[in-house]
């Protein structure tokens, strides 16, 4: 498993390309060689690809669109291999499906031929979690829906964050989805004054045994680091600490 930094963590710093070409820098002098792409802005592939290489970074993954993944899927395809990435990820259940199973079957047959041409391409179709997916609808969670609808050919890019604030154990879902959980996202779960807070990894209260040990079981690929809320500290000091204490807690 190699570490990776998800560029949403520094969003508000890859709004044009000269602010991306600076920020790539950022992140490949903390240590990072892998990202995920995903708050950029209008920035031509050809253009991204460039700065990454110039920077040592590589993309594995992205979050795109969904109307793009489902209408352009040819040209998703092809700014993908542009990328070097082989993953294309959705970050979420789109709102107009709702959060019922019949909301996550529609979603997957919507979605069926896009995942299925994405697999003919040799890339795959990644689902990111948030906590919602933890709720129930007809006696089973909206995740395990997903699961079965989406099939075989789509995989999860597994948030273990978001797991643990839905009620669930990122381990026991590491082990649920092994096979499908090439990529996850790491970030940490903390208490201040009452209040839920993202935080650094090895900072807060998550499990870390148990979540390492489940992805290597689970053969997972990448963890890549993402911090949606930094609470007023510096994004990049924040993914620089999160690379540390996991450098000394565990190499890979």
């Amino acid at each position: 498993m190699e570490y990776g930094a998800q560029l949403y963590t520094v969003r508000n710093f890859c709004k044009t390309e000269a602010d991306f070409a600076k920020t790539a820098e950022k992140i490949g002098k903390i240590g990072y060689r892998w990202v995920q792409l995903s708050g950029a802005g209008p920035i031509q592939p050809k253009r991204i690809r460039r700065i990454c290489d110039d920077s040592g970074l590589r993309i594995a993954i992205t979050h795109t669109a969904q109307d793009r993944i489902r209408l352009e899927t040819a040209q998703v395809i092809e700014d993908h291999r542009v990328l070097g990435a082989d993953y294309i990820g959705v970050g979420s259940l789109p709102g107009e499906y709702g959060r019922t199973k019949e909301g996550a079957e529609r979603f997957a047959e919507e979605f069926a031929e896009a995942i299925a041409e994405i697999g003919r391409a040799g890339m795959k179709f990644m689902y990111h979690n948030h906590d919602f997916e933890f709720e129930k609808s007809g006696g089973r969670l909206l995740l395990e829906h997903l699961a079965d609808a989406l099939g075989e050919n789509a995989g999860f890019t597994l948030d273990v964050y978001w797991v643990q604030a839905g009620g669930g154990d990122p381990a026991q879902w590491l082990e649920k989805l092994a096979g499908r959980v090439d990529a996850v996202h790491f970030k940490d779960m903390t208490m201040v004054n009452g209040e839920r807070r993202m935080a650094e990894i090895l900072e807060g209260n998550l499990n870390w045994e148990r979540i390492y040990a489940a992805c290597e079981k689970a053969k997972v690929k990448w963890a890549f680091v993402e911090q949606d809320d930094c609470y007023g500290k510096n994004p990049f000091d924040c993914l620089e600490n999160s690379l540390r204490n996991m450098e000394k807690y565990r190499k890979y």
